[in-house]
């Protein structure tokens, strides 16, 4: 079961979701973060012992995205695949398959570093390409989380994580959507990502991420 959080971000109604997603019900869009697809085949290219089916486990949980909510756009804000090795046949055909099952689904990469260094996806993924900042309604729609003058920013890269503290010495590392006034921060969507921790700050509200449900801290 899904617990996702309403929030109302300068004047537009979003949904924060257990699955690292946002939801943007006016523009019937979801907005993703740093999915980093085939960075464990691109680990695997240099000897490292890593974990397979990463990309298959993302592309299953964005189908389930899909299949729960009726959108008409998908932008990724950066980072879609991880490097030059991410150009691996067994990456790039489960791309394929998958994008063969939404041929009307209109797709935006917004540049990121790890683009910059893998590439543009294959034409054949109909993906429309953009650097960034890309400009959406209220928002400005980035991959690094620098201010904009005059809009909202919702950007990745920084992938949040926050320590949650329990008794005994318990810690708890979960990602996080950190929600400050005037850049947002959506956690890395990616299953294979790592994660730099952030605190609570006065003009912050953060809202962590756990077994498919997003909880707001304090």
């Amino acid at each position: 079961m899904n617990a996702d959080c309403e929030l109302n971000l300068a004047g537009e109604r979003l949904w924060l979701l257990g699955e690292k997603a946002i939801w943007w019900p006016a523009q019937a869009a979801l907005l993703i973060a740093d999915a980093h697809f085939g960075k464990a085949a691109a680990y695997r290219r240099l000897g490292q012992p890593v974990p397979h089916g990463t990309t298959s486990a993302n592309l299953q949980v964005l189908q389930q995205l899909l299949d729960r909510h009726p959108a008409r756009q998908l932008i990724f804000l950066g980072d879609f695949l991880h490097g030059p090795g991410s150009h691996a046949p067994g990456t790039l055909n489960q791309l394929r398959a998958w994008r063969l099952l939404h041929p009307e689904l209109r797709i935006t990469l917004i540049r990121g570093n790890h683009d910059h260094r893998a590439g543009d996806p294959p034409a054949d993924l109909g993906i429309e390409v953009v650097a960034e900042p890309l400009l959406l309604g209220p928002y400005a729609l980035q991959h690094e989380p620098h201010p904009h003058p005059e809009r909202h920013v919702l950007a990745g890269h920084v992938h949040p994580v926050f320590f949650l503290t329990g008794r005994g010495r318990q810690r708890l590392r979960l990602p996080c959507f950190h929600v400050g006034q005037q850049v947002t921060l959506l956690p890395a969507f990616g299953a294979f990502t790592g994660g730099f921790a952030v605190e609570r700050k006065p003009g912050v509200r953060l809202f962590v991420v756990g077994d498919s449900q997003v909880w707001p801290v304090g």
